[in-house]
């Protein structure tokens, strides 16, 4: 399927981490008798968002980071794509189409001087 330059296509990256999400859930069903439901994902994001804002606070001189932190940063912010890419499906939301209009609107709200 062939997608216009202004569109993103995240078909295959939403397929790819609900694979990974799968697996999780087995080991929650495993370890805790069922999955985690999406109350429960979106604490799992915004503990990461919160571990970003840290590795973030560190290229900026302002929180000690031990280790790599480019490497740290790309694994942190893939993570937290991730939860979004998951959450997006479970909640049946179509990030394509949502992403695309949301940039349509922020470009128009650019143009009109609003931004």
């Amino acid at each position: 399927m062939h997608t216009p330059a202004h569109e993103t296509d995240f078909t295959g990256a939403v397929e790819r981490a609900m694979r990974i999400r799968t697996l999780y859930h087995e080991l929650e069903q495993h370890h805790h008798g069922s999955p985690w439901t999406n109350q429960e994902d979106v604490l799992g994001l915004v503990h990461d968002v919160g571990e970003l804002g840290r590795l973030v606070m560190a290229t900026e001189g302002r929180w000690v980071h031990q280790g790599d932190l480019h490497q740290d940063l790309e694994a942190k912010l893939a993570e937290c794509l991730w939860w979004i890419l998951a959450l997006s499906e479970r909640l049946g939301i179509d990030l394509n189409r949502a992403f695309s209009a949301k940039m349509a609107e922020l470009e128009i709200a650019h143009v009109k001087g609003r931004v």
